[in-house]
């Protein structure tokens, strides 16, 4: 046995060294391992590489972990970042200089995520996310859905539809046509109750049924839940959390149900905008006719507008 062992390590050296002399191939950088092994030594000899080893720690942000703020209650974490020297290298090396612009950053996930959190009500994203959400909740009519949807898909923006229960099962044909386009759907009860002046039992249901009738029509179960006029207790919260649910309010409304002119409507957001924003608003005249136009506004702010799946990330 001993000799069998011998002979095999004998083997596994002259294939080695066999390789070794015949430059073998590596299939990750495509060059032969020889050649490989020098390109990694220059690079690594590099005064470049080394400059862009010391100065990695002068650009890197530490990570945040989500958080239940006393006043904005669950606010999520926001990634860090790291300088990728490899690839920043890369970048750099035909001009031979270093250059802030072509720095190439990895993001660095927090240790607390909102998933690590307890139940409690989300209001905004993370205040140094220079994102936006438009948080669309529906409970009556279809007249300007249409519109509104024509709007968001011309400029290329995907909302979140926060839909009544009893108002899907109606419209069927609105809530796909709104998942297909790549919006978000969510919750926003059955038949748009008082949440905090119902039983429990009735708040259960208004979420489950509603649950239900949304994924019968998208194929997806909902995770987040809007509570129909911003009224909640933190049993309803309580209970959203044990559906897996998120309960979303808001920072910004529109306050389009008073039936403001548009320009009225485009101040009284673009006055309160902020990172980390959820505008509110509804399928009215106010925001169809002015939505492309607060589209524009936003995005000239250097805001990016997102889903609330897209706000709550982590990522930068």
């Amino acid at each position: 046995m001993r000799s069998y062992r011998t002979l095999v390590n004998v083997c596994l050296l002259v294939i080695l060294v066999f390789l070794a002399m015949n430059q073998t191939y590596n299939p990750f950088t495509g060059q032969s391992l020889e050649a490989d092994f020098f390109m990694q030594a220059s690079k690594m000899e590099s005064g470049l590489y080394k400059e862009i080893e010391a100065k990695r720690d002068d650009y890197a942000i530490k990570a945040e972990d989500a958080v239940i703020d006393r006043v904005w209650k669950k606010t999520p974490g926001l990634n860090g970042l790291q300088v990728n020297v490899d690839k920043s290298y890369q970048k750099m090396k035909k001009k031979g200089e270093f250059q802030e612009d072509l720095l190439v950053f990895d993001q660095i996930t927090p240790d607390v995520t909102l998933k690590d959190l307890p139940a409690a009500p989300i209001y905004r994203g993370h205040p140094k996310k220079q994102m936006v959400a438009l948080l669309i909740n529906v409970s009556w009519g279809t007249e300007y859905i249409p519109s509104i949807l024509r709007t968001l898909k011309e400029k290329n923006v995907k909302a979140t539809f926060f839909i009544e229960g009893k108002w899907a099962k109606e419209n069927a044909s609105y809530v796909q046509m709104m998942e297909e386009e790549g919006h978000v759907i969510g919750s926003h009860a059955y038949n748009h109750p008082d949440m905090a002046r119902i039983s429990n039992q009735a708040a259960l249901d208004q979420l489950t049924q509603t649950n239900n009738i949304l994924k019968a029509i998208t194929g997806k179960q909902p995770v987040y839940f809007a509570p129909p006029s911003g009224s909640y207790t933190d049993h309803v919260v309580e209970l959203a959390h044990q559906l897996k649910m998120e309960t979303i309010l808001w920072t910004v409304d529109t306050i389009d149900w008073k039936k403001p002119s548009v320009s009225v409507m485009i101040n009284r957001v673009m006055s309160k905008l902020h990172p980390g924003a959820t505008i509110l608003m509804h399928p009215t005249a106010a925001i169809e006719k002015g939505l492309p136009q607060l589209i524009d506004d936003i995005s000239d702010k250097g805001y990016r507008l997102g889903t609330i799946q897209q706000l709550l990330s982590e990522e930068r």
